[in-house]
């Protein structure tokens, strides 16, 4: 039921995702329609879906266009190309019966769908950076090393970072020697690690600063949330914000208001709210003093917590009255378009790379399929337009790379066979062709239902709430601290 709302109250964000998607796959398509029309190809349809049609019409051209019911991509029926019956459905002309095309044709007509894709993605990428987009900033700071976390079975135990001796405050360089400038860098290095210590236990090398000295801390991450992903139990350091003070508190009474910025507790710098919260449990009832900023103004005040009924844990705790948030500060970039096709590039080989390392965690079942790219383009939706247009930029070249692939049925099949058949001077048999397309259709379509098996799992509501040590980032005012 929960599902059901959820889609029900998303569904104007769901069919816009829907719709950006089915432009890339268009945009994929049309590539691969224009190139066969311009070097003379015999074209008989063009699909946006596999299976069976909702609707279609025949052009001008004779080219039957149609809309089918399987959104899992699309296809123009090149007759001339391959043989793709048993995916495409049957052709009106036999191949035998259309003149033979050459080598440069195919290597054209089938890379062309790539090509259209990088330049879509290069087009929104210019938009992207004409405008620029909003992002928080995410120091490569540690504001929390949380003292236990919840493992994806269920068990509780000492956070790895916490029994590796990693501190607040501490800035990570690199991660297993890969330099690091954000904490998504951070959290992406570890989860996507593939280095392993004794008794083959996933272990991560992070090289951080601190006091002013370098050093390098092996860290044995462990496996939390549903989808046995790495983690160390580490959140990012933040600006914590008063969000709220208690009436007659101590902070009331110190003269502390919403909106304050708090910087010092005891000359030591708060990363996070845990910071103030872990240093009352603490000191208790001793006076600790507080340096904050108001309007760009420093000030500094002494209070001291009283003893009080915590209202989260109905436990008697020291408190000042103050419900803290977690603030990240956020800025406008303005990322050149060739930097951030790059940076997908590089994203989508790391990836790669630790899809076919034994030694890594990461397997298809972390993959997204249609669903979790549709989920994260309406979830990109709710926040604008532009962090849309960032996301399909990594969709268009990540469909242009995993298309060129030398993979029977997908593009760069479509090569292969063409090179395959250069170098021996005539054509593979086209029931050997066929064949093998059949087959890795198969397995393509198997791997889609495994891939959103995952999808679907991973957007059920949990029973209960998620692990601390997958709250990466807060953002937002949260966290209720000593209150009076």
């Amino acid at each position: 039921m929960d599902l059901l709302q959820t889609i029900f109250s998303n569904a104007w964000y769901i069919a816009l995702a829907i719709f950006f998607l089915g432009v890339s796959i268009f945009v994929h398509e049309l590539g691969h329609f224009l190139a066969a029309r311009k070097r003379g190809m015999k074209v008989e349809r063009f699909s946006i879906g596999f299976g069976p049609k909702i609707v279609s019409w025949t052009g001008k051209d004779g080219v039957e266009y149609r809309l089918s019911w399987l959104p899992l991509g699309g296809y123009v029926a090149l007759p001339q190309l391959a043989d793709m019956g048993a995916i495409e459905g049957e052709t009106q002309t036999a191949a035998e019966k259309l003149p033979p095309i050459s080598f440069s044709t195919k290597v054209i007509v089938a890379s062309a769908g790539a090509v259209f894709n990088v330049i879509f993605a290069f087009l929104l990428a210019t938009i992207v950076w004409a405008v620029g987009q909003q992002v928080s900033e995410q120091p490569n700071v540690i504001g929390v090393v949380r003292p236990s976390i919840e493992t994806s079975d269920g068990k509780i135990i000492t956070s790895p970072a916490a029994a590796a001796g990693i501190k607040a405050g501490d800035t990570v360089l690199a991660v297993d020697g890969r330099k690091v400038s954000t904490f998504s860098d951070i959290f992406e290095s570890i989860m996507l690690g593939s280095g392993r210590g004794e008794n083959d236990k996933p272990k991560a090398t992070l090289t951080i600063k601190r006091d002013g000295a370098i050093r390098d801390i092996d860290v044995f991450p462990a496996y939390v949330s549903r989808d046995n992903l790495r983690s160390i139990g580490i959140s990012i350091a933040t600006k914590v914000v008063a969000a709220d003070i208690v009436p007659g508190s101590a902070a009331a009474d110190a003269g502390l208001k919403p909106g304050d910025i708090l910087l010092t507790v005891d000359r030591r710098e708060i990363q996070s709210t845990s910071t103030i919260i872990d240093h009352i449990a603490q000191t208790k009832e001793k006076p600790i003093t507080l340096k904050y900023t108001r309007a760009d103004k420093e000030h500094t005040i002494t209070l001291t917590p009283r003893l009080s009924e915590n209202p989260q844990t109905k436990e008697p705790a020291y408190m000042i009255g103050v419900t803290l948030g977690a603030i990240l500060p956020v800025r406008t970039v303005h990322i050149a378009p060739w930097e951030q096709i790059g940076e997908v590039f590089t994203r989508t080989w790391r990836t790669l790379k630790s899809l076919g390392n034994r030694n890594s965690d990461i397997g298809l079942d972390k993959m997204s399929g249609p669903i979790g790219i549709v989920t994260i383009i309406s979830s990109a939706a709710k926040s604008s337009i532009i962090d849309v247009f960032y996301f399909l930029v990594l969709i268009n070249v990540s469909l242009a790379i995993f298309n060129m692939l030398p993979i029977p049925v997908l593009d760069g099949g479509h090569i292969l066979f063409a090179v395959i058949a250069k170098l021996r001077g005539r054509p593979l048999p086209a029931s050997v062709i066929a064949t093998t397309q059949s087959v890795f259709m198969l397995l393509l379509f198997s791997m889609i239902i495994y891939v959103s098996f995952f999808d679907v799992r991973r957007n059920l509501p949990q029973s209960k709430p998620a692990p601390a040590a997958q709250q990466q980032a807060p953002a937002e005012p949260a966290t209720e601290a000593p209150s009076k």
